[in-house]
């Protein structure tokens, strides 16, 4: 699919929003940022309790550039060898890479949802701040369904396509 085809592809529904979400989580990230250094070079004080909630937000961040990457079908694999598959292998190589995608975040929102219990239960609270540490650590569950949801809906929408040319990968022989 080249970068023209991309485009003609209707986007995914709430898609927009998860990117406004996490470009907004970014400048959030930046404006800590500057106001820590900022903060440091005026007065020697730093601002390192706002760590914690950096690391939240970097994880909510990479979360949603996942899900977005997931709806889109641009998330990680060996492109340079799934472009140069013939079709029918290109198209295995897509569904092996949802399946995977798949596999690997309902681990982390099973696994994730046990930590979060695990830290609620035990009223783990976060070194810097004392905040109840599943608050920070929810993030991960949550966020991890979504990139699910996502996998699966590329899916979905793809599912009956095997003779057209947009669910191939780039530079796949049609």
């Amino acid at each position: 699919m080249s970068v023209e085809d991309q485009s003609t592809e209707p986007v995914p529904r709430g898609l927009r929003i998860e990117e406004a979400i996490a470009a907004g989580v970014m400048a959030l990230l930046g404006l800590i940022t500057l106001a820590n250094v900022v903060v440091r070079y005026l007065t020697n004080y730093s601002f390192a309790f706002t760590e914690e909630y950096s690391i939240a937000l970097m994880v909510v961040v990479a979360l949603l550039g996942t899900s977005i990457a997931a709806a889109r079908n641009r998330h990680m694999r060996i492109a340079w060898f799934v472009e140069r598959m013939p079709r029918p292998l290109a198209l295995l190589a897509n569904v092996v890479a949802m399946l995977a995608t798949t596999a690997m975040f309902a681990l982390l929102v099973g696994l994730g949802a046990k930590l979060v219990w695990d830290e609620y239960r035990f009223e783990v609270l976060s070194p810097g701040l004392g905040d109840p540490q599943w608050l920070h650590t929810l993030t991960l569950p949550l966020f991890s369904v979504l990139v699910v949801l996502r996998a699966v809906g590329w899916w979905w929408r793809h599912r009956g396509e095997t003779t057209s040319a947009s669910e191939a990968p780039p530079g796949a022989e049609v």
